[in-house]
């Protein structure tokens, strides 16, 4: 019977973030995956990825990681948030963190934090833009409000490289996906983002829809990449 395939991966064209981290495994190594999800930034390393860590505040996403990682695949969940349980989680070759940068209230803490646990590479991957701005057009049309446009993957590279890091950075796009299970689903979780009653879902859908027929735009991507403390320690 063969392996599960891996989820559908962050970059499935083989786009920059993996391709990173892949050039890092080399012939074969560890990876910690912070902020994994159910998976989608380290599944797709599975060739050269002997071992993986994956750390989520999500237990129910980590258990959906398990059922699709390949048998043999030496894997350890760890719950909970980081860096709060990065003392508890062993060092890596390569560490992978996608589409978190933005969550985190101490980005600088957070990312000492993963340099310390690589060994050779870090790789992060977020949008040019916060997620949510994709938003502010309808903020507009319901509530008259302009929002901001930020923060920016500028801003997150700014903060990376005012701690000393030497920051590679490659920005990149691919057509925008839909993330929900259905178009109910996604009138839903908008109608809620946007703090209005259920009585209003059937707005939502209409200005959604007029959105879908404008066309849909690519999604801009960043990915940024640093030495690890152990590349960092190397003699000459």
């Amino acid at each position: 019977m063969p392996p599960p395939a891996p989820p559908p991966g962050l970059d499935d064209g083989g786009g920059p973030t993996r391709a990173r981290a892949l050039a890092a495994l080399g012939a074969g190594g560890t990876v910690l995956d912070v902020g994994a999800g159910e998976g989608a930034a380290s599944l797709p390393l599975t060739g050269p990825m002997i071992a993986l860590t994956a750390v989520d505040e999500r237990g129910d996403a980590l258990a959906e990681l398990a059922t699709r990682a390949r048998p043999g695949l030496q894997l350890t969940l760890v719950p909970g948030r980081w860096p709060d349980v990065a003392p508890r989680v062993p060092a890596a070759d390569v560490v992978v963190c996608a589409h978190v940068l933005y969550n985190v209230p101490d980005l600088a803490g957070f990312a000492r934090a993963l340099t310390r646990a690589a060994r050779r590479l870090v790789v992060c991957e977020l949008t040019e833009r916060h997620p949510l701005t994709a938003l502010n057009p309808l903020w507009k049309r319901f509530h008259g409000i302009d929002r901001p446009e930020g923060p920016t993957a500028g801003d997150a590279i700014a903060v990376l490289a005012g701690l000393g890091l030497d920051v590679g950075v490659e920005r990149w796009s691919r057509a925008a996906s839909r993330r929900y299970g259905t178009f109910a689903d996604r009138v839903e979780i908008t109608r809620r983002r946007l703090c209005l009653p259920v009585e209003r879902a059937a707005e939502v859908g209409r200005a959604l829809a007029d959105a879908d027929a404008a066309g849909r735009p690519e999604r801009r991507l960043v990915t940024v990449w640093w030495a690890g403390d152990g590349e960092l320690r190397r003699p000459g």
